[in-house]
């Protein structure tokens, strides 16, 4: 068998992880599985285990685009602004997955938490903007949100608790 170029194995590779981003966020984490993504992707469960030997590997991958997702949808501006978007963005699909994401990694011993880039990213930013009140509002936040969360596993609307 002829060996695949680093372009073709390039274009594999992102296809993969196009579509484990998109199982992340739709079925979650958990329900994201090797065989889900060989039916998506055609591509076999050897050929994706190949490149990512453990399931981890594609948070480790994906890490600063979901990051990145998740901060487009807040505004720093100031501390309302903040809680507002944050409360809006709780609307999202997307977001909560982010979040949801977030909680299911907190019992893992396989990612640093520290690291995680979403929540990470907007407590940074937070702070950067805000000061440290901005920093203690996301850790507010990320708690009001998980008992949000935990009160609507269904996925509908989800409020905060503040106003």
């Amino acid at each position: 068998m002829a060996k695949r170029s680093k372009v073709a194995t390039k274009q594999t590779v992102q296809q993969i992880l196009d579509e484990a981003m998109k199982q992340i966020l739709e079925l979650g984490y958990d329900a994201m599985s090797y065989s889900t993504l060989s039916a998506a992707t055609g591509i076999s469960r050897t050929g994706i285990s190949h490149h990512f030997p453990h399931k981890i590997d594609f948070l480790q991958q994906l890490d600063p685009r979901i990051g990145e997702l998740f901060i487009d949808c807040l505004d720093f501006s100031n501390a309302q602004s903040l809680q507002a978007s944050w409360k809006t963005s709780l609307n999202n699909t997307r977001f909560r997955a982010i979040i949801r994401l977030y909680f299911s990694l907190c019992g893992s011993n396989q990612l640093n938490l520290e690291n995680y880039k979403a929540i990470s990213l907007a407590s940074d930013h937070a702070a950067e903007t805000l000061g440290e009140p901005g920093r203690l509002l996301v850790s507010a936040l990320v708690g009001q949100s998980a008992i949000r969360l935990l009160a609507t596993p269904n996925d509908s609307e989800c409020n905060l608790l503040v106003s």
